[in-house]
């Protein structure tokens, strides 16, 4: 006799599926409450249920000299975190920098909901892509701002 298969919701997620989550869970953590909150109420959505309030603390940010060398602390950042059950029982966490509790609080539940295989496709179409997108725009045009003020340094060689 064989053994039952895995339920799918505790198994460990798979490498591509832990970088698609990575990804949903960056774009949700950059967006704006307002943004959150409009697209929270176009959602169907089940009962959300808080395992931990959304809570304040502080976490270290580390860099590294030149981007390669060796690492240092450069300072503290404020960060809220939140984790909540979904009637399905999908667990969601939200990890945003700042002290917005609300906006942790609706990453989380997003997080949970994204989880759920037939929610999936429909809020990653509705809610992540066309947030990743606003997201990818502002960093253009902030690009594009940079840009126009960059100036170029050459040197000329004097003929010996």
């Amino acid at each position: 006799m064989s053994p039952p298969p895995p339920d799918d919701r505790y198994s460990a997620p798979s490498a591509d599926g832990q970088a698609l989550r990575q990804g949903w869970l960056a774009v949700l953590a950059r967006a704006a409450t307002a943004e959150l909150e409009a697209h929270w109420a176009d959602t169907d959505r089940p009962a959300i249920t808080v395992l931990r309030k959304p809570e304040i603390g502080l976490v270290m940010a580390r860099g590294r000299a030149g981007g390669t060398g060796q690492r240092f602390n450069l300072g503290e950042i404020t960060v809220t975190r939140c984790s909540v059950r979904s009637a399905e029982g999908q667990i969601g966490h939200g990890y945003v920098s700042g002290r917005d509790k609300r906006r942790a609080e609706l990453v989380a539940s997003f997080d949970a909901l994204l989880q759920t295989p037939l929610r999936h496709a429909g809020l990653m179409a509705r809610v992540v892509e066309p947030l990743a997108r606003v997201q990818a725009d502002a960093r253009a045009a902030t690009a594009a701002k940079a840009a126009a003020t960059r100036v170029e340094f050459f040197t000329m060689v004097r003929g010996e």
